[in-house]
């Protein structure tokens, strides 16, 4: 709101007995108008997310580092998120626990995977956290696969802000053997595609020696079976720390004939 300053349109006060110019004084500045509903939202979001941060991180641990890093990706996140949805919004405030945590297990399910790529990034979960969490180690890479042009930007600006590991390809998803090069440790997929696809997407790099981990909600069970209508496969799966989750592993995928 445009304030306004000394001289402006109100009339000036003049004390009596003294001659022209003297003794004017000009009205303070107008204050700005606070929305103090909207303030009064913002604090309180804010104060939720802390609360779920701690949450988050017990059970998630990570180090100092890594939390600081994350820390400027959440930051960022809710900045662009008022212009471009890469969350839902129903999830803000669960962030932490809903998207971070959730992400972060994936580290301990391949805990010596240093190169990885994720399909699909989107706002970055699990490849943005995957590289936070990977900064430290030596010859880490990350390697971000995303189609639409936005979220791209989003990820590479998110890259450079928590100086992570990581390289976004703007591709469609089928894409992402010719764009990603060197060798791949682990390949991965959250909220993306239906079993039977991602498996799809990923079984080039798989053949290359990745293991993939696809992180799904409770009608698992629903997607193995359709998955084995197209591939042999022998998953394993693995319960989801943050809520009636699974996390689907595997090794190797060979499609039927």
């Amino acid at each position: 709101m445009k304030q306004r300053g000394p001289g402006g349109d109100r009339p000036l006060s003049r004390r009596p007995g003294t001659g022209e110019g003297a003794g004017r004084r000009s009205e303070p500045p107008a204050r700005p108008k606070i929305d103090k509903a909207s303030s009064a939202n913002d604090q309180s979001l804010d104060a939720i997310i802390a609360a779920d941060k701690i949450a988050a991180l017990k059970l998630a641990p990570v180090s100092r580092e890594t939390e600081i890093r994350l820390d400027r990706y959440i930051a960022l996140l809710r900045e662009w998120q008022a212009k471009t949805n890469l969350v839902a919004p129903s999830t803000l405030p669960n962030l932490w626990t809903r998207h971070i945590a959730d992400s972060l297990q994936l580290v301990d399910l391949a805990p010596t995977a240093k190169r990885w790529a994720d399909l699909g990034s989107g706002g970055g979960f699990p490849g943005v956290v995957l590289a936070c969490a990977m900064a430290a180690s030596p010859d880490a890479k990350v390697h971000l696969v995303e189609r639409i042009a936005k979220k791209a930007a989003f990820l590479r600006e998110a890259i450079r802000v928590t100086t992570s590991p990581g390289v976004v390809h703007l591709a469609e998803i089928g894409d992402n053997v010719d764009r990603i090069t060197g060798p791949v440790d682990c390949v991965t997929a959250r909220a993306l595609a239906p079993l039977h696809q991602l498996i799809g997407f990923a079984e080039p790099l798989m053949r290359q020696g990745a293991k993939a981990l696809f992180p799904k909600g409770q009608d698992v069970e629903a997607e193995l079976t359709e998955a084995a209508k197209y591939w042999n496969i022998e998953p394993r799966l693995h319960q989801s720390r943050t809520g009636d989750g699974w996390i689907v592993e595997l090794d190797a995928a060979e499609r039927r004939s």
